[in-house]
């Protein structure tokens, strides 16, 4: 398996119809598995804790601890893509896409009871998916709708760039 290790890499997720973008720009592992098919590992940024101050507008933010650790893999071919998202605290999903396919984003929460977790399922209609570069990628764009039952959530753009 051919690996590349600390490769530069942004990715962005822009909504079309919705006040939503998000970049996070870091450094990456990349797996060949084989000629199509690719494993990208990268650590995102920790989102800071907040609770709601119930006298107060306000909102009380907790430092992000540094220890903390949340990681991206990305499983990537041209005909399909799988995200998942592993963080210690409070949150996980897993978001399966494949072109033309009605495929699942599935969420974990985590309350501070050790055993205690829930999960929710959303859908989501991939419009396009474009995987771009020989021998590696260099590019990924993936166009989806994400859906609730039959309540449209917002259409997006997960656009990623890799550095060789």
């Amino acid at each position: 398996m051919l690996t590349n290790k600390s490769l530069p890499v942004c990715l962005s997720l822009v909504s079309t119809d919705l006040p939503i973008w998000s970049t996070v720009e870091t450094a990456a592992t990349l797996y060949q598995k084989d000629q199509e098919r690719f494993h990208l590992i990268l650590r995102e940024p920790v989102i800071p804790d907040w609770e709601p101050e119930p006298t107060a507008i306000s909102y009380h933010y907790q430092q992000p601890n540094p220890q903390a650790i949340r990681l991206l893999w990305l499983e990537i071919s041209p005909y399909r893509v799988t995200m998942t998202m592993q963080e210690s605290k409070k949150l996980s999903y897993r978001h399966f896409w494949e072109q033309g396919v009605y495929g699942f984003n599935r969420y974990w929460l985590q309350s501070n009871q050790l055993q205690e977790h829930k999960s929710f399922c959303l859908r989501n209609y991939t419009r396009n998916l474009r995987l771009e570069g020989r021998p590696l990628p260099h590019s990924l764009r993936l166009e989806y709708e994400l859906w609730s039952n039959q309540l449209q959530l917002g259409q997006y753009i997960l656009h990623l760039e890799i550095e060789h």
